[in-house]
C-alpha cells in the first residue's frame, strides 16, 4: 500500500552576497584563473619590450660601399673599403646580419622590408677625406644612414642606433690616421671627428601611416574583429537553440532547446561568422581609411585580405570553443592574444626579441598578418615582402580550424555528449 505522507520540503536554497562569499570555494576559481592570467600576461608582454638590444639575433642591414677611390697615399684600396670591414668585424657575433650589396639592391631591400635600415659609404668617400688635409676642402665627407620606419618604428630604430654608432666609430678611426700627420693643435681638434654621419629615410611611408605603427594596429584591429565575432556569433546562437540564458538588464529569456548534434552546431556558428566576417572587416576599413584617412594605395587588395583573416580568426575561436566548451574563450584570447601580440614582430622585431618569442612566430597567425598588411600599405603589396606568406596563412588557419573544430564535435556526438535539457555528459 502506498504511503499516504507529504513529501519532504526542498532544501532552502536563500542565500545572500554574504553566504557567497563566504564560502571559500566560490573564491578558488576565480582567484587563480585571475593570478594566472595576470601573471602570464605581465610575463609574455613585458619580457619582450624591456631590454630589446640585448636579444639581437642576426637583425638584417644593409651595408653600402660605393666609395670609387682613389685610395689615401700609402693605402691600397679605397678607404669605403677599410670602414666596411671595420663595420663588419666590430659587430658581435650572430647580432647582425649585413647585407653587403649595392646602393641600388640596398634600395631595393629597403623598398621590400628585408632590412630595417642601410649604412651608405658614398662614392666620393675617398676624395672627400683626402681633401681635408688640404686649404680646399670642399665640405666634411659623409656617411648616410637610411631609415626604413615602414618596418616598424622600434625596429628601424634599432637598426639606426646600430648604424650612427658604427659610422661614429668608423670617423674616429679615420680621425685618428688624419691627426696624426696634421700640422697643428687646431688641425688635430677638427679632424679627430671628420665624418658627418647624415642620418636620411631610405623608404618614405604615408603621412597618416603612424610612423609605421599603423599596420600593427590595423591587424590588431582585425585580430580583435575576428576575436569578438567568433565570441558574440557563439554567445547569440547558443541563446537562440535554448542552450545558454540571455539577460538583458533586469529580463531573462530561455529559448527552447534544439534537439541538435553538436557538429550541426558548430557548422551554423562557423557559417554565421564568415558572413558577420564580411560587416567586422569592412568597418574597420571604413573607419581606419574612409572616417581617419589612413594611407592604404591598395584599398581594394586590404579589403579582401582583412574579409579572409577576420573569418579565419572567427573559425579558429570557434573550434576552440566547440572542443574545450566556456573555458575554451579564455584559451582562445591565449591562442590570438596574449600569445600572438608580444609574437607578431611588430612593436620589437623578432630579430631582437627572446627565442622564446621567435619560436611562437612560425605558427601564430598574427606575425603572418602583419607582415601582409605591411606589404600592402608600405611596400606596393610585393609578393616577396610577406604578401604571400601573409595569404598563405589564411587558408592553412582555416583548415587546422576545421579539422580541429568538427573532428571534436564529431568524437563528442559519437560518444553520446548532446545538448539536451538535463542531459549530463
Amino acid at each position: 500500500m502506498a504511503g499516504t505522507g507529504t513529501p519532504p520540503e526542498p532544501p532552502d536554497r536563500t542565500a545572500d552576497a554574504g553566504r557567497v562569499l563566504g564560502r571559500w570555494k566560490n573564491w578558488l576559481t576565480p582567484v587563480v584563473l585571475s593570478a594566472l592570467v595576470a601573471l602570464g600576461l605581465s610575463l609574455l608582454y613585458m619580457g619582450n619590450i624591456l631590454t630589446p638590444q640585448k636579444h639581437l639575433d642576426h637583425m638584417p642591414i644593409a651595408l653600402v660601399d660605393s666609395d670609387a677611390g682613389p685610395p689615401l697615399p700609402g693605402q691600397t684600396r679605397p678607404l669605403g673599403a677599410e670602414v666596411a670591414e671595420q663595420v663588419v668585424a666590430g659587430s658581435p657575433p650572430g647580432e647582425i646580419d649585413w647585407h653587403r650589396v649595392s646602393r641600388a639592391e640596398a634600395q631595393r631591400q629597403l623598398s621590400s622590408g628585408k632590412v630595417y635600415g642601410a649604412l651608405v659609404v658614398p662614392e666620393d668617400f675617398s676624395r672627400a677625406v683626402a681633401a681635408l688635409t688640404t686649404a680646399d676642402a670642399p665640405a666634411r665627407p659623409r656617411i648616410q644612414v637610411l631609415t626604413n620606419p615602414g618596418t616598424g618604428s622600434l625596429g628601424s630604430g634599432i637598426a639606426s642606433q646600430i648604424n650612427q654608432a658604427a659610422a661614429q666609430k668608423a670617423s674616429l678611426a679615420i680621425g685618428g690616421q688624419l691627426t696624426a700627420a696634421a700640422p697643428t693643435g687646431t688641425a688635430k681638434v677638427f679632424l679627430a671627428d671628420p665624418v658627418e654621419v647624415a642620418v636620411e629615410v631610405g623608404h618614405p611611408i604615408g603621412e597618416k601611416s603612424g610612423n609605421g605603427l599603423g599596420a600593427f594596429y590595423f591587424t590588431l584591429l582585425l585580430l580583435l574583429a575576428g576575436f569578438m565575432t567568433g565570441n558574440i556569433v557563439h554567445a547569440g546562437l547558443d541563446v537562440s537553440m535554448g542552450f545558454a540564458d540571455a539577460e538583458i538588464g533586469p529580463f531573462h529569456l530561455r529559448e527552447p532547446t534544439l534537439r541538435i548534434s553538436r557538429t550541426q552546431v558548430l557548422l551554423a556558428k562557423m557559417g554565421m561568422a564568415a558572413g558577420v566576417s564580411l560587416v567586422s572587416a569592412s568597418l574597420v576599413m571604413l573607419a581606419a581609411i574612409t572616417i581617419l584617412g589612413m594611407d592604404a594605395p591598395h584599398a581594394w587588395q586590404l579589403w579582401l585580405y582583412s574579409y579572409c583573416a577576420v573569418t579565419t580568426v572567427s573559425l579558429g575561436v570557434l573550434a576552440i570553443i566547440a572542443a574545450f566548451g566556456n573555458v575554451g574563450q579564455l584559451v582562445a584570447m591565449f591562442v590570438f592574444i596574449a600569445f600572438d601580440l608580444p609574437a607578431s614582430g611588430a612593436t620589437v622585431p623578432l630579430s631582437a626579441s627572446p627565442g622564446f618569442y621567435r619560436f611562437l612566430a612560425v605558427f601564430e597567425p598574427m606575425r603572418q598578418m602583419v607582415d601582409a598588411v605591411r606589404s600592402i600599405l608600405y611596400f606596393d603589396a610585393q609578393a616577396g615582402a610577406g604578401l604571400v606568406r601573409g595569404w598563405l596563412m589564411l587558408p592553412l588557419g582555416v583548415v587546422v580550424a576545421l579539422l580541429f573544430g568538427f573532428g571534436m564535435t564529431r568524437y563528442y556526438d559519437r560518444r553520446g555528449m548532446r545538448f539536451e535539457p538535463g542531459h549530463r555528459s
